[in-house]
């Protein structure tokens, strides 16, 4: 049977590169994202030539009407899902010092990054755990896409470092939450990828790769992002819940 997977921030960059490849392996993608359809009609004839049971979502996951009517028309459509990708997220729109970030930036990336993926996770889990039997040995799964701004400062766009190492903690809150009624949680913490988010500095990237930053020299690709996340939804780490997988070219080992 096939599962059902949510992906937000789908239609481009790593949430393109996750949806497709889950679409090619079995999966309908439940595909959500801020673009109006018609605005986005390449990726969804993408998507449903993979996947012809595969739909699109226009919704803004900061903005609660919209994350309930995206609940409702899931519980409609499918019932219920296997798996839940949050994905979306913003940059800064300018990056600033931190001693000039302004709160209308930082307001923005939390809205959207941190607290527009903590409560729309709650009601997907709510919708889990009403719609499935306890003892159910069907994998299922909540993944968060973080970064490894999680962990590591970048003084002039804090507040997307501050907003996901938020999604930290969120990992782990709601992988302690939902490990009884058998929902595992991921988070997978991508490094330097190649999307058009980092179009803009992707030669200062380039050249502190060529210098040596990363164990594996060269830029990550949204595949790379991808195939962690196929692993997780084929079942394949079923006793493992609130774990990190780094999907960074080594950038997280500490090296002398």
């Amino acid at each position: 049977m096939k599962k059902i997977v949510t992906i937000t921030g789908a239609s481009r960059g790593i949430g393109r590169g996750i949806s497709l490849m889950l679409a090619d392996n079995d999966c309908v993608i439940v595909a959500v994202g801020t673009r109006d359809k018609g605005d986005v009609q390449d990726y969804i004839a993408e998507l449903t030539a993979k996947s012809p049971e595969s739909i699109y979502i226009s919704a803004d996951i900061s903005n609660d009407e919209d994350c309930n009517a995206l609940i409702h028309d899931i519980e409609t459509r499918f019932g219920n899902i296997d798996f839940h990708i949050n994905n979306a997220g913003v940059a800064p729109s300018v990056r600033a010092d931190i001693l000039e970030t302004s709160r209308e930036s930082f307001d923005r990336l939390i809205d959207i990054n941190l607290k527009g993926t903590f409560f729309l996770t709650q009601k997907i889990a709510n919708l889990m755990i009403k719609r499935t039997a306890h003892t159910s040995e069907t994998p299922r799964g909540i993944i968060n896409i973080s970064s490894i701004s999680a962990y590591t400062s970048s003084v002039n766009r804090p507040e997307y470092c501050i907003s996901k190492a938020g999604i930290s903690m969120v990992t782990a809150l709601f992988a302690d939450r939902l490990a009884e009624y058998g929902i595992n949680v991921y988070e997978i913490r991508p490094g330097i990828i190649q999307t058009d988010m980092t179009a803009g500095v992707l030669d200062k990237y380039n050249k502190l790769i060529a210098e040596g930053l990363l164990p594996i020299a060269r830029l990550g690709q949204p595949e790379d992002v991808a195939k962690p996340v196929l692993a997780i939804v084929n079942g394949l780490l079923p006793y493992s819940t609130g774990e990190i997988i780094n999907a960074d070219g080594g950038f997280h080992i500490r090296r002398l």
